[in-house]
């Protein structure tokens, strides 16, 4: 089997067996009932770290279903072929070259050196970062909860932030009675922002950061030094961030159903924690059912965005759209190579993310269609933002969920499964292929008309 397949079966293997067990009756709390449909949902869900919830978590499942479910989280952000690299680490078992070069394809990297430590870094880095948010949580939800609720609430919450999951077992309503809370909503943001950037990103700039400390860097040449992904990856972030806060501030400073009561600096956070957890988070503080159009449709472009390659969000991904912008403004500008701060971007990564775009545009629009054959009854906004919030593993919704048929879920199901594993495969194929390929090989050129 190829990585591709054996990343899109162990996927499917997870939530199958997660689906099972969440089926199973100790799993549910007394006084509720679980379908399989609802068990299989609830698996992918997690697997997929997107969020999105047929049933209220806090009093659905019992302190079993939901340790399964913290357990598929933590499986589905960090990645299963790095989870079962690490337990044969563990065991000290010699990682095969097959597995090696699975290692390699997984995270779509350039060479073979260094992934057992590369592996054993991002285990170390996804854990240590929920516990620094367990900790942080600790001190907001302690004194609400009690000590034993408390810690409990800290670590599934911090889990489920940095896996940019959305999954929460605060209540019906998200984060929603934390709307004022500076404490809870900043951690947050902190938790999905970091995660969001990758782990390559973290060690280009530690690294960078760690050469100031020994005087081998001055601090205005940080950016200039990091590599070229980490500096796409951080304008890209900081100017879909600012952007969103600033647009969704605008748009909703008047309105009544979200912010026209708040104070300025609360619309301010509101209008930031907004903008930061579309980018396949899941929380939310604000009602989505509420947001102007201006609104709906900038979290919709946000959402199929989502993070960044080698991190824990899903979606397209910032390179990727980056990318494809990057490539429009080189061709009107009549360039024959894409360019970002004087640097060439090869060929194939460009066309890994145009096959990349056009899947996910083409799985938005086919799933959109479904939805809205087995449901004609539903609003197409509602369609469309739950089936945005799927595919690119998002969790945010305008109330739709709940409401799905057993045919709407399956269908939502299958999106997200696709969305978690599309963008990943996708991308590893259209770039392996391409390294593997002959450049000397061509067939004639001929013209066509376009436009």
């Amino acid at each position: 089997m190829t990585t591709a397949q054996v990343i899109a079966c162990g996927f499917a293997a997870l939530i199958l067996t997660g689906g099972l067990i969440l089926w199973m009756p100790f799993c549910t709390a007394p006084g509720q009932s679980t379908s399989f449909t609802d068990a299989v949902f609830t698996a992918t869900t997690c697997v997929c770290v997107t969020g999105l919830v047929t049933v209220t978590t806090a009093t659905h499942w019992t302190l079993a279903g939901k340790i399964v479910m913290l357990i598929l989280i933590q499986i589905g952000g960090i990645g299963f072929i790095a989870l079962a690299s690490i337990i044969f680490i563990s065991l000290r078992k010699k990682i095969s070259m097959r597995s090696r070069k699975m290692i390699q394809e997984s995270y779509n990297l350039d060479q073979m050196s260094g992934l057992v430590r590369m592996v054993k870094r991002v285990v170390a880095c996804v854990f240590g970062a929920e516990a620094v948010g367990a900790v942080c949580y600790a001190f907001c939800f302690i004194p609400e909860f009690g000590v034993v609720k408390g810690i409990w609430q800290s670590v599934f919450t911090s889990v489920s932030a940095f896996c940019n999951a959305g999954v929460d077992i605060l209540g019906e309503n998200s984060l929603m009675s934390y709307v004022d809370d500076p404490a809870v909503n900043f951690i947050t943001i902190a938790l999905i922002i970091t995660a969001g950037l990758g782990f390559i990103v973290w060690w280009d700039v530690a690294d960078k950061i760690r050469k100031v400390f020994r005087r081998e860097l001055s601090v205005h040449r940080i950016f200039r030094s990091l590599r070229l992904h980490s500096k796409l990856v951080l304008t890209t972030t900081a100017v879909l961030v600012l952007g969103g806060t600033v647009l969704i501030f605008i748009f909703e400073y008047n309105n009544p159903r979200t912010m026209a009561d708040m104070p300025l600096w609360q619309k301010m956070m509101a209008s930031l924690f907004q903008s930061v957890t579309t980018r396949t988070a899941g929380f939310l503080t604000i009602d989505q059912a509420a947001f102007s159009g201006a609104s709906v449709l900038l979290c919709l472009f946000l959402m199929f965005i989502g993070g960044s390659p080698m991190g824990t969000a899903g979606g397209m991904k910032t390179t990727t759209v980056a990318v494809m912008v990057l490539s429009v403004v080189s061709n009107l500008r009549g360039k024959e190579d894409v360019e970002f701060r004087h640097r060439r971007i090869r060929n194939h990564y460009i066309r890994s993310a145009v096959v990349i775009v056009g899947m996910g545009f083409g799985v938005l629009l086919t799933m959109s269609m479904l939805l809205s054959a087995v449901m004609p009854e539903t609003s197409l906004v509602d369609i469309v933002y739950e089936i945005t919030s799927a595919i690119a593993t998002v969790g945010l919704s305008r109330g739709l969920t709940s409401q799905l048929t057993a045919a709407g879920k399956w269908i939502v199901i299958l999106t997200m499964y696709l969305g978690r594993i599309g963008p990943m495969t996708l991308g590893m194929a259209v770039v392996v292929r391409a390294q593997k390929r002959s450049e000397n090989t061509r067939l004639a050129a001929e013209d066509i008309m376009i436009g």
